[in-house]
């Protein structure tokens, strides 16, 4: 089992909840998908460089692209001001969404705001 930094540690809000985790890609700075980590997904992708994630639905952790070969390298991760969501700026290989689209939010609401 990996642990986190306790330097990394202690600037989470509460290390024991699963932390939203937004990624982008690094080049277009497009939002490619949300994800979930936990301390121990977050300290394997710094040892690693590659995004891992705990999946919710399958209850276990989840490496980005282990079986689709559509892998995420982390080029940085970013904390914002409440210790309680991540950002991940991620090289991107193939697509981000698992039903093929290369951004999962590909639903636009069709909404007009000012």
């Amino acid at each position: 089992m990996s642990t986190l930094d306790p330097a990394i540690l202690g600037m989470l809000k509460d290390p024991d909840l699963l932390i939203p985790t937004i990624v982008q890609d690094n080049t277009s700075l497009q939002i490619l998908m949300l994800a979930y980590s936990n301390t121990e997904s977050l300290a394997l992708t710094v040892e690693s460089g590659n995004a891992t994630y705990w999946s919710r639905s399958r209850n276990q952790l989840w490496v980005k692209g282990a079986t689709s070969g559509h892998v995420q390298s982390v080029r940085s991760i970013s904390l914002d001001c409440d210790g309680d969501a991540i950002l991940f700026r991620v090289d991107q290989t193939g697509v981000a969404c698992h039903t093929g689209e290369t951004t999962c939010f590909h639903k636009p609401l069709g909404l007009e705001l000012l």
